[in-house]
């Protein structure tokens, strides 16, 4: 295990206090509905001298601790994103072609249905060329070229990537927004993830359910903590997005007990994780149900998502299968850094 990346606190950080600090609820538990669409895109400078001091981010945190997300557009470079495009398909097909450690590709996040123990797909013999999510390459029903939905670690074979996970201007507002000294998680697992979700019965990886970010490690006092997700593609419902409930961070959402994986939860996990006390108006659907509340959030290419560990989130599936929806994710975390230990409790559904 690693290290973790540690950046110290500045004077003045904005801290959690509850429901105020967003402003109060309308109701005990409800969820916190943006009024518009573009509610939560927030256009960066970082040619400015302080940009997180400039007008128009005026609202950002008020917004974040509110809703449990924002966007930042504008941050990057149409020439940086170009390079971190081309390093990361070059990383995607190192580890298709096995010429990097398996370090980089695994079936970790994949739906277990779709794969044997040995990692090919239920009943079928060897095929010449299986990518490392377990996909065919041809077929006589289907002719698709094989690809890996996950790289990890991706920061370690791509500079671009590194950059985008420790951008000081990034780094700088998680400090603000957690209140703490921020870190990356030192996970031997799968550090900063570049994810391919294609929507077709070859993937791997098409959607996710519902789920918080904290479910998956209950039992660790590294919280509160933020994700990251750079989107290299632009998203909408052509190949998928991003499904939030907005406010559903401050509820005290339960641990896992209940998930449609059949993962057993740690008997040392907290019963629930969350800002406040409020109890959830519903409880987290086991799969991709609709919720009261809950809206897309749609990304531009380059959009820089930050999003609250405890914010309810799914992603849909895309409606048309000739498209990809690709991006750079991973966390940072502002509780005890020596508390950390591998967890990963796969709850949510494929």
């Amino acid at each position: 295990m690693g290290s973790p990346t540690s950046v110290p606190a500045s004077a003045g950080v904005i801290r959690h206090g509850g429901p105020e600090a967003g402003g109060p609820a309308r109701r005990r538990g409800a969820p916190s509905m943006p009024a518009v669409a573009d509610a939560g895109v927030f256009v960066v400078d970082p040619t400015a001298p302080d940009p997180l001091a400039a007008p128009a981010l005026a609202g950002l945190h008020d917004f974040y601790h509110r809703h449990g997300f924002v966007l930042l557009r504008g941050l990057y470079p149409v020439e940086f994103l170009d390079r971190v495009e081309r390093e990361c398909g070059a990383a995607q097909r190192a580890v298709l072609a096995g010429t990097v450690s398996e370090r980089f590709g695994s079936t970790q996040y994949l739906d277990a249905r779709y794969l044997d123990r040995a990692g090919q797909p239920d009943g079928a013999a060897a095929p010449p060329e299986r990518a490392s999510n377990g996909t065919t390459h041809g077929g006589a029903d289907v002719d698709v070229d094989a690809y890996v939905n996950y790289v990890e670690h991706v920061e370690e074979l791509s500079p671009a990537v590194r950059a985008v996970a420790t951008h000081p201007i990034m780094v700088d507002l998680l400090r603000r927004l957690l209140g703490a000294d921020v870190w990356m998680s030192p996970s031997p697992n799968d550090g900063v993830v570049y994810q391919d979700a294609r929507p077709g019965r070859e993937s791997g990886y098409s959607r996710i359910g519902w789920h918080s970010d904290w479910q998956a490690m209950p039992s660790l006092d590294v919280w509160p903590g933020c994700a990251f997700t750079l989107h290299v593609d632009a998203t909408s419902p052509a190949n998928g997005f991003l499904r939030v409930v907005p406010g559903s961070h401050r509820w005290a959402t339960p641990a896992p007990y209940r998930n449609i994986n059949n993962v057993a939860v740690p008997a040392d996990a907290r019963p629930s994780g969350g800002y406040t006390d409020a109890e959830p108006p519903h409880a987290m659907p086991l799969g991709f149900e609709k919720i009261p509340g809950e809206i897309a959030v749609y990304a531009e290419r380059g959009d820089l998502l930050l999003h609250d560990a405890y914010l309810w989130h799914s992603a849909a599936r895309a409606t048309e299968n000739a498209t990809t929806r690709r991006h750079l994710r991973a966390g940072y975390y502002g509780g005890d850094p020596t508390s950390y230990r591998d967890q990963f409790i796969k709850n949510a559904a494929r």
